[in-house]
């Protein structure tokens, strides 16, 4: 799927400048720049965070030449990360908790989150070094680890700074770094491209398009079809050996979790056959959405074709494919869990 014009040009942070311009603006100036790019009323408080993030980075920041970016747009959470710091080879995502005497699990959560977005689904950020960076800035002083995650992917863990040690963390990060340095205006143009949403993607695989053309142009794509793939395969084995398998996909949010159970339940959805798939889901509204979806789709599709089709009708076919499963409140309501189950009318 291609990216939306709108992702792919648009100005993503409210301010952005080179070190060096940033350095010789005055705080005034950058906040109204700040103030000017805002979709909101400006209140009080956000200034005031803004002079205290601008203060805290003037001191950190003179001795590196990079790129930084105030209020840079996650379009996909809907968020905006604090800064970002282009320095050397790494990508510095900061949340600055102004006022703050903890490092919370959720404030980490979210910086981490951020890095994660820009890790998975920014171009120019795929193969860099991404370091999450939560700035409380009435903590007390703790140890800076600096490593990657499990996965190797260059993405390290959360780091928990104040604004003394900002600077030391920064030269830790940077020291664990390799790679050549980031060029600011190749990573600002880089494509922003999440996986489709779960209303795109169920409307396209029900038309009975691939995974492969519908998921964003990259290697997120091949992922998706190798596991569509795989999980295929299983089914095949199982079916052949008169077995039973169950296959668990993991991912991060908006990875295509949802998006391969769709694929899988589509390729099969002829309920004459003695063999059959069903997306399930415990989110009973996400359901209804998705049945809602489809059967007003697929009332459109046959007017084109010159067949008129009741909604109910319409609503009775597709809920053969996109079926509500009833579990307990607490795993499937509020978890929101999905899984693409295979039946069949013979005992396997």
């Amino acid at each position: 799927m291609d990216c939306p014009d709108n992702l792919l040009n648009m100005s993503r942070a409210y301010y952005s400048d080179s070190i060096a311009g940033f350095l010789a603006a005055t705080t005034d100036t950058i906040i109204g720049k700040l103030a000017r790019a805002s979709e909101f009323p400006v209140e009080q408080s956000q200034r005031i965070a803004w002079e205290g993030q601008i203060d805290i980075l003037r001191s950190v920041v003179e001795k590196y030449q990079g790129a930084i970016y105030f209020e840079y747009s996650i379009p996909r959470m809907g968020e905006r990360i604090d800064v970002v710091l282009l320095v050397g080879p790494a990508i510095f995502v900061l949340e600055f908790k102004v006022g703050e005497t903890e490092f919370t699990s959720y404030a980490l959560d979210q910086v981490c989150d951020y890095a994660l977005d820009l890790k998975n689904f920014h171009e120019t950020s795929h193969d860099r070094f991404v370091a999450p960076i939560l700035v409380a800035t009435r903590a007390e002083a703790c140890e800076i680890l600096v490593g990657t995650t499990p996965q190797n992917d260059k993405l390290l863990f959360p780091i928990r700074c104040i604004p003394k040690t900002l600077s030391e963390a920064i030269d830790l990060v940077l020291q664990f770094s390799e790679g050549e340095d980031i060029e600011a205006r190749a990573w600002e143009t880089g494509r922003y491209c999440p996986t489709p949403n779960i209303i795109e993607a169920a409307l396209a695989l029900y038309r009975k398009h691939d995974v492969a053309d519908i998921s964003r142009s990259d290697a997120g794509a091949k992922n998706l079809h190798q596991t569509t793939e795989s999980i295929s395969g299983i089914i095949q084995e199982a079916k052949a050996n008169r077995n039973k398998a169950i296959c668990f996909v993991t991912g991060v949010p908006g990875a295509g979790k949802t998006l391969i159970g769709l694929n899988i339940a589509t390729k099969h959805l002829d309920a004459k056959s003695d063999q059959y798939s069903v997306f399930l889901s415990g989110n009973g509204p996400l359901v209804k959405v998705l049945q809602e979806a489809l059967a007003r789709d697929n009332i459109k599709r046959e007017k084109v074709a010159g067949v008129r089709i009741t909604k109910k009708t319409a609503h009775s076919s597709v809920k053969a494919f996109v079926q509500n499963i009833h579990c307990h409140p607490i795993a499937g309501e509020r978890k929101g869990w999905n899984v693409a189950r295979k039946t069949s009318t013979r005992r396997v």
